[in-house]
C-alpha cells in the first residue's frame, strides 16, 4: 500500500526524519534531473536508507496498489491505512530520473490511469516473511 511506500521510505522505526529517503541530500541517495544523465540507473549505487532499502527517493516512479484519493489521509485511520476501496487513478511515489528535487521528497504524490505506461515508472518487488 502507499501507507507502507511511505513508512519504507521514511526508514521505518529507525527514521531519522530525512526530507528524502535516508538523506536530506538528493544527490547522496538518488537519481533525478539534475544528475540522472536522462536515463534509469542500476540499484544500489547510492546510499540507502535508514532500512537499508536504495532508490526509493528518484530513479523510477512506484506504483502502489492504492486508488488514489485526495481527502482519504484526513480522515483515514492513524494506524496502518489500506488506501481508498475505489477510483479511476493509482498511486505513485518515490519520483524518477526525470523528476525535480521537489518530487522526490518522501512526502510527494502523483497519479496516473493504471494503463498508462512510461520510462521513468516501475514497480518494487516486496517479499513478506512471515
Amino acid at each position: 500500500t502507499e501507507a507502507e511506500w511511505e513508512y519504507a521510505a521514511r526508514g521505518g522505526n529507525k527514521s531519522k526524519g530525512y526530507k528524502y529517503s535516508g538523506s536530506n541530500d538528493l544527490d547522496a541517495v538518488g537519481w533525478y534531473d539534475n544528475n540522472s544523465g536522462s536515463k534509469t540507473h542500476p540499484v544500489a549505487q547510492k546510499q540507502p536508507n535508514e532500512l537499508g532499502l536504495y532508490d526509493m527517493s528518484g530513479n523510477v516512479w512506484e506504483w502502489c496498489s492504492d486508488w488514489y484519493d485526495e481527502g482519504y489521509y484526513s480522515g483515514s485511520p492513524q494506524n496502518d491505512p489500506q488506501g481508498s476501496n475505489s477510483g479511476y487513478s493509482r498511486v505513485l511515489r518515490g519520483s524518477s530520473w526525470r523528476g525535480s528535487d521537489g518530487s522526490c521528497r518522501v512526502a510527494f504524490r502523483i497519479r496516473y490511469d493504471p494503463d498508462f505506461r512510461f520510462s521513468s515508472s516501475g514497480f518494487r518487488l516486496v517479499l513478506s516473511q512471515d
